[in-house]
């Protein structure tokens, strides 16, 4: 049993020495108090498992005692004892936080099954203080955010604030800076870890299919709808859902997003019913949301009620002092994966990484690292291992896609301003952009294979704005 140690306060002699006999031949150890006043000393010296408390005592009675012990030991169960039966005892002792109340007189058979139950509860809630300890742990060794960044260390910051609250929160970066490694980590140091996690990414799901995903739909709502079922928001009951790339959303689910945050409540698709849901959502998106508040592709009011506390996440390329720890990182993650001896990058190769831009981020830095240890038969990885720093020749038929990102922008600058002393006031940012946005868009569409999503959000814009650039330059689309 988690119960082992009770303390009975009463001011009746007779009912403190009944209690005490029965409750030490069930083996427990019991302490005695004749008042509450002796009882909050006990309370406050030692440690207890339960308290059984009279209701009408001298001095401090059951009821002011048990809002004083809640303060300071939250986790004693408390059963209180009243002689006065009624609604108004049970409510108010219930609503000062006690487990149950017994109206004397009663049968010890009532205050053993009082007595069984709240053991359960205990042993329930040291299972669940275990599990979260565990969850924590198991979250912070596998999926670790990684940095040690001043806007690293500020980003923490608002997570340990934020986590414990059921505030909405937006978080804004570019893709693969790790939103939803972010999502997770406020997630798991909340009230609500214990409670599922689900991830939907806007952008992933085709506009028809999105609402029934969220909300869910009643059977015969449509046209394959064959059975009844529950959407992300309700499956996530108690939890925290998580809405990547939420500026992608059409406006018309918007509004039921809105919906969700000011009543708490959904209506499945296809039917009338209005089903409470008690979720934190906890948004974001690689696009810059207020700008599209402008341009009416987003909702404002939506946008207000989700930048309640926004966390803006940075790229690689700005905090590069992350790079390394970065590596390190991901050099032990993956050679414990393959279950092989610990590489190592020389120190010019690592240089060369922390320079890199890193348009694609973090990830784009884990999947070049995974790659090099697993195609590289050596222990010490070189320049060699990643082709990513490899600036390739016209000589060697190479051609530019082989550039890295920075080179490439360089080459193209330099050839910008090789007459910069004969460009008029003004010319400058035009010239550089007509030189750098074509070679660009080109340099990622070949490195997503032509995959116009996953370019796009590279690039932190709109599909749509992208399709339009792509017509405006002239670019080829090819199918790889």
């Amino acid at each position: 049993m988690s119960i082992n140690r009770i303390i009975v306060a009463d001011d009746e002699e007779s009912m403190r020495w009944v209690l005490s006999r029965a409750l030490r031949k069930k083996g427990f150890t019991v302490d005695l108090a004749r008042d509450g006043d002796e009882a909050l000393r006990m309370i406050r010296s030692e440690s207890y498992d339960l308290a059984i408390l009279d209701i009408k005592m001298p001095g401090v009675s059951g009821l002011d005692l048990l809002e004083k012990v809640r303060e300071f030991r939250s986790e004693l169960l408390v059963v209180i004892m009243t002689a006065e039966a009624g609604m108004k005892n049970a409510v108010e002792a219930m609503k000062r936080g006690a487990y149950d109340y017994l109206t004397k007189p009663f049968d010890l058979e009532v205050m053993d099954a009082i007595i069984e139950k709240a053991d359960r509860a205990r042993e329930m809630t040291l299972q669940v203080s275990t599990l979260k300890d565990e969850l924590k742990e198991h979250y912070l060794l596998e999926n670790g955010i990684i940095g040690n960044s001043l806007p690293m260390r500020e980003v923490y910051k608002t997570i340990g604030k934020v986590a414990p609250s059921d505030m909405t929160v937006l978080i804004q970066g570019e893709s693969g800076t790790g939103k939803e490694l972010i999502a997770r980590a406020i997630h798991y140091n909340s009230k609500r870890l214990v409670k599922p996690f689900i991830a939907m990414n806007c952008a992933a799901i085709p506009k028809e299919l999105l609402e029934s995903e969220l909300f869910g739909h009643e059977k015969g709502a449509f046209t394959g709808a064959t059975e009844r079922k529950p959407g992300k928001f309700e499956q996530a009951n108690g939890g925290t859902v998580f809405l990547d790339e939420i500026g992608d959303m059409p406006l018309d689910l918007q509004a039921k997003i809105l919906r969700v945050l000011q009543e708490r409540e959904i209506t499945r698709t296809g039917g009338s019913q209005n089903i409470a849901v008690d979720v934190r959502i906890v948004a974001a998106t690689n696009q810059e949301l207020q700008q599209l508040v402008q341009q009416r592709q987003f909702r404002e009011d939506l946008f207000y009620r989700l930048n309640v506390v926004p966390i803006n996440l940075l790229p690689l390329r700005e905090r590069r002092e992350d790079v390394a720890l970065l590596v390190e990182h991901f050099l032990q993650k993956t050679c414990a994966e393959l279950d092989i001896q610990m590489k190592q990058i020389e120190k010019v190769t690592l240089e060369r990484l922390v320079a890199y831009p890193w348009p694609g981020n973090v990830r784009e830095l884990e999947n070049v690292i995974k790659r090099a240890v697993i195609l590289s038969p050596d222990p010490l990885l070189t320049a060699d291992d990643f082709p990513v720093l490899s600036a390739g020749s016209s000589s060697s038929g190479s051609k530019g896609d082989d550039l890295s990102l920075e080179a490439l922008v360089d080459r193209k600058l330099r050839a910008s301003f090789v007459n910069v002393d004969k460009l008029d006031n003004g010319d400058i940012y035009n010239m550089v952009i007509e030189q750098v946005e074509r070679p660009l868009i080109i340099f990622l569409l070949e490195k997503t294979r032509w995959n116009q999503v996953r370019a796009a959000n590279i690039l932190g814009i709109n599909r749509n704005t992208l399709r339009k650039k792509i017509a405006d330059l002239g670019i080829e689309v090819k199918k790889d």
